[in-house]
């Protein structure tokens, strides 16, 4: 799974650059969350703008991802395609997940409560 990770201001941003997060996908997306923010610090922007498929496993990991950063380390959510925020939203994590429409609007959104 092809992810890359930046720090911008208090958050990481991770971008999953893969179109799917399943059953297939499930442990190496946890892998690699675990190795890009083991050294970090800060809350976690994951950048799911080119994810066009998420299944049950899929959801399962993201939410393992969360559970791994605790809650010192907040996981949002962002760029989220019509079909994976149908998934969020038909499961109700989106009640669990701050959901952002870009990285960039999660920065915004801490910077205004920084202000």
């Amino acid at each position: 799974m092809n992810m890359t990770s930046e720090v911008s201001g208090d958050f990481q941003i991770i971008k999953v650059q893969d179109k799917r997060i399943d059953a297939a996908a499930a442990i190496q997306f946890k892998d690699n969350i675990r190795a890009l923010t083991n050294e970090q610090e800060g809350p976690v922007v994951l950048d799911l703008s080119e994810v066009d498929f998420v299944d049950s496993s899929g959801l399962g990991a993201i939410v393992a991802a969360m559970k791994f950063l605790g809650s010192e380390r907040p996981l949002h959510l962002a760029g989220l395609t019509p079909i994976v925020a149908k998934v969020f939203a038909l499961t109700r994590m989106e009640r669990v997940f701050k959901i952002f429409k870009s990285p960039l609007d999660a920065l915004k959104t801490n910077e205004a409560k920084s202000a």
